[in-house]
């Protein structure tokens, strides 16, 4: 055997990746420039009050008095959750409790309630609901969504591939070609894999209706047992399946571009995603208009959950 064919057939191997392009750069030490700015503003506060009580509290008094500020400051700085600092994570949190908990889609704004009523029942109904406000402005007839400041979007669904099932060589293939089009990114790029629910009604109708029109009785047959059994598995299973769905996106115009530059520009790469990831096997299909419309509704409305009596984890097909 030959030394290629050994290297073939031998299982594929991983390679770390010796710098994290995505953690912040080190401006002092280990710390962040965010977190030099808050350890070095609570350092002037905590010096700034010892200088205005030196007069009148001794300085061990002082360490004592300060030290659980100061350890809250250091834990805010450098302590790390759900994979962001600290200090942000407790800003999401108080942006989350602040916000409104219930929204309901009102353009023209939730007008107030009639004088009528009680002050008390309004009092008991807990916080009024506020207007929705999507995240995007409108899908132009290409696909491209409008995302405000946060720029433009395209989406595009991608196929699967059986990895599983190859050889290692092959899996070595499509891994490396997959870690080129990684490599070759030039903005942000998302992939998203998300369940859905799948209504095998229609399809088992369509066999019902068109078995009638099969050339030979023994098809006719075939084709009206398929229906009943797509039929029994809509009505005895809760069915899923899986959609992949790549978001490429640009960052919003800056003052003196023209609006519609990034539009342009995300439909291109979608577009060489798709030339890049056909080495590895998967087909990228750019949505239009009204399919990426389908996908946005579908985030924002998803199927209602099946109750547990008729299966409530489901079967993947």
């Amino acid at each position: 055997m030959h030394s290629s064919d050994e290297a073939a057939d031998a299982p594929y191997t991983t390679t770390r990746i010796p710098a994290d392009i995505s953690r912040p750069d080190r401006l002092l030490g280990p710390f962040t420039a965010r977190q030099t700015a808050i350890l070095a503003v609570a350092a002037l506060v905590l010096y700034g009050g010892w200088w205005a009580t030196r007069p009148f509290m001794k300085p061990l008094a002082y360490a004592v008095l300060v030290f659980p500020i100061a350890g809250a400051v250091a834990a805010l700085a450098v302590g790390r959750r759900e994979g962001i600092g600290l200090d942000r994570f407790l800003l999401c949190a108080l942006a989350h409790v602040r916000a409104p908990k219930r929204q309901v889609h009102a353009p023209e704004g939730v007008p107030p309630l009639p004088s009528a009523v009680p002050g008390r029942w309004a009092t008991a109904e807990g916080w009024s609901p506020a207007a929705v406000r999507m995240p995007y402005g409108g899908i132009t007839a290409d696909g491209v969504l409008d995302l405000y400041r946060e720029g433009k979007a395209a989406l595009a669904t991608c196929s699967t591939v059986n990895f599983e099932l190859r050889s290692p060589g092959e899996q070595q293939s499509l891994t490396a070609a997959f870690a080129r089009w990684l490599n070759s990114l030039t903005g942000p790029t998302q992939l998203l894999v998300r369940c859905h629910r799948i209504d095998l009604v229609p399809l088992a109708d369509t066999l019902q209706q068109d078995a009638a029109t099969l050339p030979h009785p023994a098809l006719e047959r075939a084709a009206r047992a398929h229906a009943d059994f797509l039929a029994d598995l809509a009505t005895g299973r809760n069915l899923l399946g899986r959609q992949i769905v790549l978001v490429a996106r640009e960052e919003a115009a800056v003052p003196g571009m023209r609006r519609h530059a990034g539009e342009g520009r995300v439909r291109q790469r979608v577009a060489e995603a798709a030339h890049a990831l056909t080495a590895a096997e998967i087909t990228v299909t750019p949505l239009d208009a009204e399919q990426s419309a389908e996908v946005v509704r579908a985030a924002c409305n998803p199927d209602t959950p099946t109750p547990v009596e008729d299966g409530s984890e489901g079967e993947l097909v």
